[in-house]
């Protein structure tokens, strides 16, 4: 069946999946990254992935900072306010670093452990946010292709933070060989809300063909490019992992 793309409304950008739908998503999202990384060896750990002087210790560490710091409120002050003060360029970029630093000398089971405690606690944290508090605009603007765009926190808690650990089993996997499990259910519904913001920021006509598990068929107006692609390397081409000509160059955030 052929899924119809609206465009989306001008405005801050904001989770256009429900919160209720939104908060399954992110525990299972957890469940999977802790269950990948515990599935890991020594060697694998030591891997260098995809993402520039990363390897797969440091995005566990990553992910790690990034689960603890949506636990807690203290605990994300905290970490905002350290890196504030490192004075490294981009502030997302400052945050990881921190993060990775901040966990550098845990061993991989006391990182795995870590996760294990601090996921429920994050996906508990992240369901309590009130519709009021997701509605307001997020104080650090997010940075999209080299520009600057307005964000609300809803967006960020719903989407962004659930995007992040699952583009990073992406990374994982490809890297170490692991399996990477993929189900209709979790994976093809957070692909589907990429395809969605994916149309809303090309605003164009297109038909899209995603292959394998978590795939779909799209389309808006006529006229527009057929695509065919396998559903995680769309994604990947969307993050910048990959190269991507014509609409595939529209950058969504992960």
């Amino acid at each position: 069946m052929m899924n119809t793309v609206e465009l989306d409304p001008a405005g801050p950008r904001r989770a256009a999946i429900d919160h209720r739908t939104a908060m399954g998503l992110a525990a299972t999202e957890y469940g999977r990254v802790v269950d990948l990384l515990g599935s890991l060896d020594a060697a694998q750990w030591s891997t260098r992935t995809e993402c520039p002087t990363w390897t797969v210790r440091d995005m566990a560490t990553h992910m790690l900072g990034m689960t603890e710091m949506a636990a807690s409120l203290r605990e994300q002050r905290r970490q905002m306010s350290a890196a504030r003060h490192r004075n490294d360029g981009l502030m997302i970029d400052a945050l990881t670093a921190l993060q990775v630093d901040e966990h550098r000398d845990m061993s991989a089971p006391q990182i795995v452990d870590r996760l294990s405690e601090q996921a429920p606690k994050a996906a508990r944290s992240r369901r309590r946010t009130p519709g009021f508090i997701r509605r307001r605009r997020l104080g650090v603007p997010g940075e999209i292709d080299g520009r600057e765009e307005v964000w609300t926190i809803g967006y960020l808690t719903d989407t962004i933070l659930t995007r992040d650990p699952w583009m990073h089993r992406v990374d994982i996997t490809r890297a170490t060989g692991a399996e990477h499990v993929l189900t209709p259910d979790h994976d093809g519904v957070l692909v589907a809300d990429v395809v969605a913001e994916w149309a809303a920021r090309h605003g164009e006509p297109f038909t899209l063909w995603l292959t394998g598990p978590a795939g779909g068929e799209w389309s808006r107006g006529r006229g527009g490019p057929e695509i065919e692609c396998d559903a995680i390397e769309f994604c990947r081409i969307l993050s910048g992992r990959a190269p991507g000509e014509g609409l595939l160059g529209t950058v969504v955030p992960f």
